[in-house]
């Protein structure tokens, strides 16, 4: 399964990317390929100061060590030693109309002393933050991953949908949501409905399901125009994404926790950022009206 998941990320990568690039039509993605002291290694393909889109990171890696104190209170776990693969990709718009989005697809083992395999699962989703709400954008967006996990389990997507309202919120901000959602699981292990496989293939097929569900949107808002203003209301809506990613993302302190890479772990952040005292949007204006819809989720397909 180590090898299984980690041939399918690197070709997710590569599609990705490519597409990524097409939409762009100026910049390219910058390879860097880097190994891990302590185990393992990746490739984080960064663009940047696109026609399209500000800033973009595509990462994958497979790391592998043992489970440390810090790593072990992280994992809630008594393994002795882990490995990990993934892809976790971040894409920020210029166009403060056009969403910035957030995937990630990993697998997980964990060992004994002897070495022998104890425990593993599998994670991942998919999650759309607006600036400026287009509702059947996040009807899209939420439709595409509902058909891919419904090919699997019905029970599936409006699980993994509360799952990722859930996770996706900074709760120090009066459980105001990092965006409309999306699906977001994880520690899905293999049982006797299940097995390795099943979930092997539902990864790959939301992980297959992401270009199908973003790429649209991206393509029918990048031409509209907007103004200083609007610019301004997405970068103080990029401090909220800030804020989340160093105070409750999980992959952001595994990442860390694990002696990951920390320009692969913070390639989500967004290049452009405001952090104003006390801002308030004015009533009844779109940046108050998705707000609203921040703190109180709604139910899109």
């Amino acid at each position: 399964m180590k090898e299984q998941f980690g041939k399918y990320i690197a070709e997710l990568q590569n599609s990705i990317c490519l597409t990524i690039e097409k939409i762009d039509g100026k910049e390219k993605f910058k390879e860097d390929v880097w190994q891990r002291e302590g185990g393992g290694g990746g490739v984080t393909r960064v663009i940047s100061n696109g026609n399209v889109f500000e800033k973009g990171g595509v990462n994958r890696s497979a790391v592998f060590g043992e489970v440390t104190p810090a790593l072990a209170a992280q994992l809630k776990t008594n393994g002795s030693s882990f490995f990990a693969t993934g892809i976790s990709l971040v894409i920020h718009p210029l166009n403060p109309m056009i969403p910035t989005v957030h995937a990630n697809f990993r697998y997980f083992e964990l060992y004994d002393k002897k070495g022998e395999k104890i425990d593993c699962w599998f994670g991942g989703g998919a999650d759309l933050t607006p600036y400026y709400l287009f509702e059947e954008d996040a009807v899209h967006f939420h439709q595409t991953f509902k058909n891919a996990c419904d090919q699997f389990d019905k029970s599936y997507y409006p699980k993994f949908k509360s799952q990722c309202d859930d996770y996706f919120t900074n709760s120090h901000r009066g459980n105001e949501r990092r965006g409309v959602g999306g699906i977001f699981y994880d520690y899905l292990r293999p049982n006797e409905i299940h097995n390795e496989e099943f979930l092997f293939n539902f990864s790959q097929a939301v992980g297959n399901a992401f270009l199908n569900a973003y790429t649209p949107i991206a393509e029918k808002r990048k031409n509209i125009s907007y103004s200083t203003e609007q610019l301004k209301w997405q970068e103080l809506r990029r401090g909220r994404y800030v804020e989340f990613n160093l105070i409750h993302d999980r992959g952001t302190i595994f990442g860390l926790k694990s002696n990951g890479r920390t320009e692969s772990i913070l390639m989500s952040l967004p290049p452009r950022a405001r952090f104003d005292y006390d801002d308030k949007p004015k009533e009844g204006s779109r940046e108050a009206d998705l707000v609203k819809i921040l703190k109180n989720p709604r139910e899109w397909c």
